[in-house]
């Protein structure tokens, strides 16, 4: 197993000149549920399920997958607030299952989260001051009042907030400008890696791309690592320099942004980025229908888990399931279609 994740980490390193921030080493994370009905029968969901990847410090590594393939447990699991069933999750050499002490204090400090709910993630009597505050108040930074109060300030102002809005609560925002709280909390640590779950789909349209254009400016001024969890193709393709394709709890296709976009190899990937609207009248897409929804991850198919949606898929789906390989420099993909034996 070893020598395979080898292979795998191989097919990623498309980033050559960068540092490895954070790996994943045959993560799973499989929950164990009671049957709704009265047979007491328990149900083990295989949320993640041997993810093998690796994120490149100063990169924007886009995630997408539809709802239930294990996108926001695998982003839970890099936080520390799950452990995993099986597998290791490395951040700047150290094993984060086995950090204590100081050590666990410094991983808390440098792994941030943005979440999706710009309305459920603010504590409603806090005011705004006091949310951005908090994390430098807890990590005791800028111990004078008044120092952590200018430092807030500055915070509000890169995310386009006003100083005399400080000692205003959340309610009294609209949903952009409660996400621009929202990130300034995250930022205000100077963290490594940021993990963006889903940040800008609870919020209008209209105000989504003012949202990803000020994550990308943050990005440059603080030398932020993103991993950004999505379902919207559109978004992940304006933000990211690389793109994970989950599935059932498992990467099928991991490649640069334009490689993907423009080249997807695994008929899962082809599906989504089908159904991507055309820009212009002479852009045609073959729009591809998948069958049925996402299997359930406590009843998954044998072999390849998408096999049983695969337009394309051969009798080796039904029985073996594909391991993440290489196929070309920085492009790998889960998938037999591309296996000299198959």
């Amino acid at each position: 197993m070893l020598e395979e994740r080898k292979v795998n980490f191989e097919a990623q390193e498309n980033l050559s000149n960068n540092q490895v921030l954070l790996s994943l080493e045959g993560v799973k994370k499989y929950f164990t549920i009671r049957d709704a009905a009265l047979s007491g029968r328990h149900h083990t969901i295989r949320a993640v399920d041997g993810v093998d990847l690796r994120i490149y410090r100063g990169e924007t590594l886009g995630l997408v997958g539809e709802s239930g393939s294990g996108k926001s447990t695998l982003g839970r699991l890099i936080l520390g607030l799950e452990r995993p069933t099986e597998g290791r999750i490395v951040f700047e050499g150290e094993d984060i299952d086995g950090l204590s002490g100081e050590k666990q204090r410094a991983f808390r400090r440098n792994v941030q989260i943005i979440f999706q709910d710009p309305y459920s993630s603010l504590n409603p009597r806090k005011n705004a001051g006091s949310i951005i505050g908090e994390p430098l108040k807890i990590h005791h930074i800028h111990l004078v009042r008044r120092e952590r109060e200018d430092a807030v300030v500055r915070l509000m102002e890169v995310v386009g907030l006003r100083r005399e809005q400080m000692g205003r609560y959340p309610h009294e925002f609209s949903g952009g400008q409660r996400q621009r709280i929202g990130i300034a909390r995250a930022v205000a640590l100077k963290p490594r890696l940021i993990i963006a779950d889903e940040p800008v789909s609870a919020l209008d349209v209209s105000i989504q791309a003012q949202i990803l254009n000020l994550l990308k400016s943050l990005r440059k001024e603080y030398d932020l690592t993103y991993l950004f969890i999505t379902h919207d193709l559109n978004v992940v393709e304006h933000m990211s320099d690389r793109i994970a394709v989950m599935y059932l709890g498992r990467i099928v296709e991991l490649a640069g942004n334009a490689a993907l976009c423009e080249g997807s190899m695994h008929p899962y990937t082809e599906a989504l980025f089908s159904a991507v609207p055309a820009f212009s009248p002479e852009e045609k897409k073959r729009r591809i229908i998948l069958e049925g929804d996402i299997p359930s991850p406590a009843h998954p198919p044998s072999g390849c888990a998408f096999h049983p949606r695969c337009p394309r898929r051969v009798e080796k789906c039904f029985k073996v399931t594909p391991e993440l390989l290489p196929f070309r420099e920085g492009h790998s993909v889960a998938c037999h279609l591309y296996t000299s034996d198959q």
